[in-house]
Parts: structure tokens; C-alpha cells; sequence
């Protein structure tokens, strides 16, 4: 070096090679003979280390014997690595020889040497002056070669300068060729470059850089490699992402609750009578239980609220929402599954991945469920992992018969008299969350049975079984007896049938926005008294009171008859004529037979107007609709000054003939073409209005209900089964070890053992009571009843003593 300086009439003195590259950095025209220098040395130590190894110069164990070689190359390699983006002319062809150097001398290469090629290839492509795409199946060869530091090395880049690469914008057409390149390698048979391709592409996924279909269904596809050590990396990756996926969520939503200065609160509407008769009305202990109620309502809405959002902003995910074809995907592992012989943690993974492949797609997998049943044992290995898949795979499009049997062998298995009480727990919380999903599997004698462990003295049992009470008394309250119903929101509901659905038709929530413009329009009809509206509306009023009446009339048995054969002198209280005198006197003495009979005529006269005038109101609502109205109103007015018919056939036909008048002319109000301002087109302020409504609704359902509410089936089917939760509250079997440490820790603070006349003769201080009680100073009265008594016991004890019979008996 200190010859070739002197030669370009530069000073003689020895600069070392990080000298030269700051100053080659700093003036890169004035040191070009120098890098030609530079480069002709490294090209002279890469054919010099060629050629040794063409001659089997090096060891088997891949070190040279010359090792002045390989720190030259390295070094040099170093050096023009750093400088090629100053000489990019001069050094064109140096980042394609270090490739190759690599791509064909990896293997016999030292590692030191390695590493330092590999760090200057690196340096090269974080400059730019190397493509990722033509290194990337030689970063990828280099992580196959079994060096844990080079492994590392180039796994670490290539994630690294992927990212990169996305970070401001993605290049599609790009990242489709470095996927293409790692897709053909996934699906090679070579076990060492398909996992590291796999492992490559779950830490892409997993950072949301290549958060795509392709790269989810690669792999999941990957669970159908020849390899099972491939096939298992891929199943822990999909059951992990999930869990990965909640820790990041709640992290995320941790610190979103410590940093953000305006935290978003829920909106709760709550009514403001609610508020003020929590507050002012009642005692003071009913007070605090509407404030305790208070309170829970605005939790659960809260929850509820928090629940739709998280919904609506979609922060769910998984591999599985991304299959193409999900329907294959699971039949071909469940025949995997069944043909295979690993060992049972692997067979375990493959169920689960199926199950919640079936729950999420919601598909139909029928051989699943017997396939399940062969496992379903208190004391089978890994239960509630199973437990959790069978409830996983159910879903509302899955016929009751095909889960029947599956749903009675854990009955059977799990809930009875003679099973373990941590058994019978989660068997009723499994049957719980079958239910939710398909209630079509409960029968009542089976629902009364189950019921039962409510009164368990087994906190876990006890809770297990009247969570399944608040379920059905949700899902279908006719299947639980009466003291179990409770107060149900709807005391009718029952569950949808199979393949049943509910086909919205309409904007949802649009229905309390017409119930608010009806509640409107009835208040300005009631202070319009000339409006013909009025008498609908009034005329409505009197149909419910028919209604009602018939009602009232069925269930009541015979009543208008009882009133008919009614024993003379009965006094009717309502019976009021309009001019404020009564119908019947209860003064007068005689002519009671007489009064009877003109009260039966002056009936039967009623009768028989009601019958002619609503004969006339029929005939003139076809002719004329606002006379109909008016008899109609008449013929109310005149039935309401007597209550009582005769006969019964012709109030059912007046109740009728309203009801068909009033049915007809709802239909002819709803025919009339809609106004300009309902023109069916929601405006952005009628949208908040129906959430504002929508707000009150659920606030008034939070008041009545305890805090349950059945979720959705597309909510169950997104939802992951926590095997978790069906073993709460169950107490874990403490071992030895555990049970020893629980008896050591509570004697801590206790003296060691001792007998009573030991504490009592180290006992300080006064004298017990019962020593006290020796000492007492007694009456004399009670002194000599005490002896007495005395005496009598010993008389009664020396009269019995000679009666006993102590010898051996000489008689069967």
C-alpha cells in the first residue's frame, strides 16, 4: 500500500483501510487509483481462496489453512462494500461477484468469512444497490446452512427490508414476485427450506406486511405438507394467531385508555323518571337498590355498546377469514385426521383448527360431530380442549340431529349423581354454550333435570346451572317451570327453526322513527278535535277494548250468562245513564219480578238497536266512509251505557263487524301515496334520531333484564371458545406438595402444639368462669334443691342398678 501511494505522488505513510474509506467518503475522485488498487487485491484474494479450495486445501470442517486469505477477502469485502455507492461506475460488477462468491461457496466457507460476506451483501441492498428480489432466494439458501448466527443474520434482513420496502407505499407487482419466491419453496419437499420459508412468511403475517389472501392461504395450506414438522409449525401458528392477536388488542387498548387525553365515553341514555325515583322516591333501602339497578343498566350498556363498536370497526381477525375455499380446506384435514398417526397433542391441534374453521365459515362438516363422540370422557386427556372445539364447530345451520348424539353422550358422561362435582360443572357449561348456539337440542324434562343442580352445594355446579336458567329465560321460557321464568323480557319467545331466518326488508331501527312520527301525528290529532283522524284513532281505542272484552269473555268462562240468570234485587255499580240517574233502585220494596222483565226488555231492545245500526254502518261504510265513522261512534256511545247483553252471539258479532270496519280503513289509510317529506329517503338527522331512539330502547330492556342478552349467531361464530371459561369456578385438585405448603402457611403464626394441662398450668393472668363458677357463693334455697336433686338421682340410679340383667342369656 505505502509503495502504490508513492508512486501517485502521494506521502509514504501507512493508511489503514478505515482511514482510507473516510477519506475516500470525503474526496472520492482524488482516491480512484487507490480503490482500483483495492479492488484488484480482493479479486486476487477471491481467485487465490478459489483455487485453495479447488485443491482440497481446505479442512472438513470448512477452515482454511491459510487463514491471512480469508481476513484479506473479508476485509476487502468490507471496504468496497461501504465505498461502492461513491464509485458506482468503477464497482458495477462487485454486489453480482459477491452474490455468486456466496450462492457457490457458501458451504465451504468458514463462518467468520460467512458472516462478513453476508454483512456486506447486506449493506449493498440496504443502499440500494442491490434489488431484494434477486438476493432473496440467496438469503433464504443461507438459512439452511445451519449456522445459528448467519440464520439469524439473513432471516432478520430479509423481514427487515420487506417491511421497508411497505413502509410508505406497497408495490403490488413487487411483493407478488418475492411472494411467488417464497410460495415455490414452501411447497418443495426439502423439510429445512419449506420451514424456513413458512417461518419467513408467518412473521410477515403476524407483522401485517403481507397481510393479504395469498399469503394466509399459503399457509394454511402449509397444514397439508408431506413434512408433519412443517404441518405442525402452521396449526400452532393459526391456534396462536388468535391469542396473539387478543393480547395485542388489549395492550393496544390499555394504552389507549392511559395516552388519550379525550377519552371517548359511551352514550348512555337513561330516562330521567328513572333517575328521579332513584333518587327522591321510596324508602331509603329502596332507594339504593334503584340506584344498584341504576347502575347495572348503565354497565351493561356500556358493554353492550363497546361490544358494537368493536364490531363495527372490524379489529377481528384470522388466517381463516381469508380461505378460498374453506369447505375443502376442512374436509381435507378432517380426512388427514382421520388417516393419520401422530401423536395425540398433534391430533388435538388438527381437531381444533377444524372446529374453528366450521364455526367461523360456518360450515357443514356432519362426520365431524361422531368423530368427536369417541372422545367424550370425564377422564379423557385434554377434555375441556375438546369440549371446546365440539362447542366451536356448532352453529345454527347444523341440523339438531346430526349434534343429538354428541349433546346427550356429554349429558350422560358429565351430569349425573355419581360424577365429580368439577365434572358436572363444566358438562353444564358446555351444555350452556351448545344451547346458545343451537336451543333446538333441549327438550323440557331434560332442561327440569339439568335445573335441579341450581341447589348443588358445589359453588361451581350451583352457578353453572342457573347460568343455563338465564339463558332460557331468554331463548324460550315455556321450557322452564314457573317459579324458574322469572320476569322474561318476552314470556312467548321461542327459538327460530331450523333454517328459519329473519330477512330485514327495511332500514333497521326505522320502525321507531315511524312510531315517533305516529306519536306526533296523535298529538296534534288530539288537540284538532274537528280532525276525522280523531274518530280512527278513537275508534281504535274501542277495538282494543273488544278485544279485550272477548279476551276477557274466553277466559272468564260465563260471564255474560252469570249476568243474564242473576238473582233478583242485583245491583248494577256501573249502570249509570247519562243524566246521572241509576239504572236500578235499590230503594224500592216491591215489583222486583216486574222491574226484572222490563230490565230484560229494555236489553233486548238495546240488542236489537246495536244489531240494526251496525248493520247500517256496514252498508254505509261501502257507500261512505265518514258516516261509517259516525255510526260507529254512535253505536260506541250507546253500548257504553249499559254493560250487560243478553245475548252473547251479537256482542261477538259487534266486536267483529268493528274490528273488519276499523282493519278496513288502516288499509285504506296505509294505500295513500306518502307525503313530500316522507318520501322514504332517511336523512343523515333522521339516522341520528333512530340512534338516539335505538339509545332509550336498549336503556329501557337494560332496566328490565339482569344484564344477559343472547348475542347474534354471526357474533358466536366470530367469537373464539376460551377453554377456560368452562371450568370457571372450578377449584383445581391441589397436589401433595401444594396441600403441605397450604398446612405449613397457616401455622406460621401459631404456637406449636400442646396439651390443655400444659396451657393450663402456663396460663397467666385470672381464673376461668368455669373455676369461678366453683367458687360462687349459692342461696341457701338453691343449695338444699341442689341436694335433693342429688339424693333423687342416686335413689333413681340404685333402683335401676338392681333390675339389670348382666349374665349370659340362656334363651334364643
Amino acid at each position: 500500500m505505502a509503495d502504490s501511494l508513492s508512486a501517485s505522488g502521494r506521502s509514504s505513510e501507512k493508511l489503514s483501510l478505515q482511514s482510507l474509506q473516510s477519506k475516500m467518503k470525503i474526496d472520492p475522485e482524488g482516491y480512484e487509483t487507490e480503490l482500483g488498487l483495492v479492488y484488484n487485491q480482493f479479486k486476487s484474494a477471491l481467485d487465490l481462496f478459489q483455487q485453495q479450495a479447488a485443491l482440497s486445501f481446505a479442512s472438513s470442517s470448512g477452515v482454511c489453512a491459510d487463514p491471512t486469505i480469508y481476513k484479506d477477502l473479508s476485509d476487502r469485502a468490507t471496504f468496497l462494500s461501504h465505498v461502492t455507492p461513491f464509485y458506482p461506475k468503477q464497482l458495477a460488477e462487485f454486489p453480482a461477484q459477491l452474490a455468486e462468491f456466496l450462492k457457490s461457496s457458501a458451504r465451504t466457507l468458514p463462518s467468520g468469512l460467512r458472516c462478513h460476506v453476508t454483512q456486506a451483501l447486506i449493506l449493498l441492498i440496504n443502499r440500494d444497490m442491490v434489488d431484494i428480489s434477486e438476493t432473496l432466494a440467496l438469503f433464504m439458501e443461507l438459512q439452511t446452512l445451519g449456522d445459528r448466527t448467519l440464520r439469524n443474520l439473513a432471516f432478520t434482513h430479509v423481514v427487515h427490508s420487506i417491511r421497508r420496502m411497505n413502509k410508505k407505499h406497497k408495490n403490488e407487482a413487487k411483493n407478488r414476485a418475492l411472494q411467488n419466491i417464497l410460495f415455490s419453496l414452501l411447497q418443495q419437499d426439502d423439510e429445512a427450506r419449506a420451514k424456513r420459508a413458512l417461518i419467513t412468511l408467518c412473521e410477515l403475517h403476524r407483522r401485517k406486511v403481507w397481510f393479504d389472501d395469498r399469503t394466509a392461504n399459503s399457509i394454511c395450506m402449509a397444514c397439508f405438507h408431506s413434512s408433519s414438522r412443517i404441518m405442525i409449525a402452521a396449526l400452532s401458528f393459526l391456534l396462536d394467531y388468535e391469542k396473539i392477536e387478543d393480547n395485542d388488542n388489549d395492550d393496544s387498548d390499555a394504552s389507549s385508555g392511559e395516552d388519550d387525553p379525550n377519552p371517548r365515553t359511551a352514550q348512555v341514555v337513561i330516562s330521567k323518571e328513572s333517575i328521579y325515583k332513584a333518587h327522591n322516591k321510596g324508602t331509603v333501602a329502596s332507594k339504593k337498590k334503584k340506584k344498584a339497578k341504576l347502575q347495572r343498566a348503565i354497565r351493561s350498556m356500556k358493554r353492550q355498546q363497546r361490544l358494537s363498536s368493536e364490531n363495527n370497526n372490524s379489529n377481528y381477525y384470522s388466517p381463516f377469514n381469508h380461505l378460498k375455499d374453506a369447505q375443502g380446506f376442512a374436509e381435507r384435514l378432517f380426512s388427514r385426521l382421520q388417516t393419520c398417526n401422530e401423536r395425540f397433542e398433534v391430533k388435538m391441534m388438527m381437531l381444533k383448527v377444524i372446529a374453528r374453521t366450521v364455526g367461523l365459515h360456518r360450515l357443514i362438516l356432519l362426520n365431524f360431530y361422531p368423530f368427536l363422540q369417541k372422545y367424550v370422557q370425564p377422564h379423557q386427556r385434554d377434555i375441556t380442549n375438546l369440549l371446546a372445539a365440539a362447542v366451536q364447530a356448532c352453529h345454527d345451520l347444523v341440523p339438531p340431529d346430526a349434534v343429538e348424539p354428541l349433546f346427550k353422550q356429554i349429558v350422560n358422561q358429565f351430569v349425573h349423581d355419581h360424577s365429580r362435582p368439577e365434572a358436572i360443572a363444566v358438562g353444564l357449561n358446555v351444555i350452556r354454550e351448545i344451547c346458545l348456539r343451537i336451543p333446538l337440542l333441549m327438550n323440557e324434562d331434560l332442561l327440569q333435570d339439568l335445573v335441579l343442580y341450581k341447589k348443588s352445594h358445589e359453588k361451581a355446579v350451583s352457578i353453572a346451572a342457573r347460568s343455563l336458567i338465564t339463558l332460557f329465560r331468554e331463548v324460550c321460557p315455556s321450557l322452564l317451570i314457573k317459579k324458574d321464568r322469572g320476569r322474561p323480557i318476552d314470556p312467548k319467545a321461542r327459538p327460530k327453526a331450523y333454517g328459519e331466518v329473519n330477512i330485514v326488508s327495511s332500514v333497521p331501527g326505522v320502525e321507531l322513527l315511524e312510531e315517533l312520527n305516529d306519536d306526533d301525528d296523535d298529538d296534534e290529532d288530539k288537540e284538532d278535535s274537528d280532525d276525522v283522524d280523531d274518530l280512527a284513532s278513537r275508534g281504535s281505542d274501542d277495538d282494543s277494548e273488544n278485544e279485550e272484552m272477548v279476551s276477557a269473555s274466553d277466559e272468564g268462562g260465563q260471564i255474560y250468562s252469570d249476568d243474564a240468570e242473576s238473582e233478583d234485587g242485583d245491583v248494577q255499580d256501573g249502570s249509570v245513564d247519562e243524566d246521572g240517574d241509576d239504572a236500578v233502585d235499590n230503594d224500592s220494596g216491591g215489583g222486583e219480578g216486574e222491574d226484572e222483565d222490563e230490565d230484560q226488555e229494555e236489553n233486548d231492545e238495546d240488542s236489537y238497536v246495536v244489531d240494526d245500526e251496525l248493520e247500517k254502518a256496514n252498508v254505509a261504510h261501502e257507500t261512505n266512509e265518514s258516516n261509517a265513522r259516525a255510526i260507529i261512534n254512535k253505536v260506541n256511545k250507546s253500548t257504553a251505557r249499559k254493560r250487560k247483553f243478553s245475548d252473547f252471539d251479537g256482542q261477538l258479532l259487534a266486536a267483529d263487524t268493528s274490528l273488519r270496519a276499523l282493519k278496513k280503513m288502516t288499509e285504506e289509510k296505509l294505500k295513500k301515496p306518502p307525503s313530500d317529506s316522507t318520501d322514504g329517503i332517511l336523512s343523515n338527522e333522521d339516522f341520528q334520531r333512530i340512534k338516539e331512539l335505538k339509545a332509550k330502547k336498549d336503556a329501557k330492556i337494560a332496566l328490565n333484564r339482569q344484564g344477559f342478552k343472547v348475542p347474534s349467531s354471526d357474533d358466536l361464530s366470530a367469537k373464539r371458545v376460551d377453554p377456560s371459561t368452562l371450568e370457571v369456578h372450578v377449584r383445581a385438585r391441589l397436589n401433595k406438595e401444594e396441600r403441605l405448603a397450604l398446612v405449613r402457611a397457616g401455622r406460621e403464626d401459631r404456637e406449636s402444639y400442646k396439651s390443655r394441662i400444659a396451657v393450663k398450668q402456663k396460663k397467666t393472668g385470672g381464673q376461668s368462669n368455669r373455676q369461678k363458677e366453683h367458687k360462687k357463693q349459692m342461696p341457701l334455697a338453691a343449695k338444699r334443691a341442689k341436694v335433693a336433686r342429688s339424693r333423687q338421682e342416686k335413689k333413681k340410679k340404685q333402683s335401676l342398678s338392681g333390675k339389670q340383667f348382666r349374665g349370659k342369656k340362656a334363651w334364643k
